[in-house]
């Protein structure tokens, strides 16, 4: 690890660096404003028709080592893509909804989900046009895709003492991928900022030397 900024050193474990080679090769969570919708579809579901899963089918280190912290009950996956995340959650019994715009993606959720013995339900929605309902679930979880207006949608759909975990690329990340879009980075403490009210519980900033990202768990009162 090049550099790893932590609130909470002592809470959070280096990140695997294969992985993350790989996210950073493909650019995951960089949609482009100019795709439309069908566009969109149809990139991510040529990305994700291959056999092998894009992202991997383990879980984000950050969500597998705070999931004892998160209080049981209805969990939704934003941007759920091949489902590694969300049927993780699923394996550590929450009920899980994913949302994405790739049916291609799901097909992969639900086979993994299937292998290991729990259901989802996803939805297939464009990000930009989907509700989130009110005071509905107890987490909410999105990786590797930045919409900066989901935030306040987020911490409204939170019940009381839930918790939102977000994870996603930096600014910083430009040093190896100096082409990607900065629209879709966060800049540095970003994440401190956009769940006024919310008690961040864990924050990180990770620079692995092939790719730079931010992750927060904050919770709601």
């Amino acid at each position: 690890m090049k550099n790893q900024f932590s609130l909470f050193p002592n809470s959070s474990r280096t990140v695997g660096l294969g992985l993350l080679s790989l996210l950073s090769l493909v650019g995951f969570g960089a949609i482009d404003s100019s795709w439309g919708a069908e566009e969109d579809k149809e990139r991510w579901n040529k990305k994700y028709e291959i056999e092998t899963y894009v992202f991997g089918r383990d879980p984000i280190p950050f969500l597998k080592d705070h999931v004892d912290l998160l209080p049981k009950g209805a969990a939704l996956d934003l941007a759920m893509g091949e489902g590694r995340n969300g049927v993780f959650l699923a394996t550590n019994g929450f009920q899980v909804t994913g949302v994405d715009i790739s049916e291609a993606g799901f097909k992969k959720a639900q086979a993994l989900a299937a292998e290991k013995g729990v259901t989802l339900t996803t939805v297939v929605a464009d990000l930009e046009q989907y509700s989130i309902p009110s005071n509905a679930f107890d987490v909410i979880i999105c990786t590797y895709y930045l919409q900066r207006d989901l935030f306040p949608k987020i911490a409204t759909a939170l019940k009381p003492g839930g918790m939102v975990l977000i994870e996603t690329y930096t600014v910083d990340h430009l040093l190896y991928r100096p082409k990607f879009n900065r629209a879709f980075l966060l800049e540095r403490n970003e994440l401190l900022t956009v769940f006024p009210g919310l008690r961040v519980l864990r924050y990180q900033e990770v620079d692995t030397g092939d790719a730079a990202f931010a992750s927060i768990l904050a919770q709601k009162s």
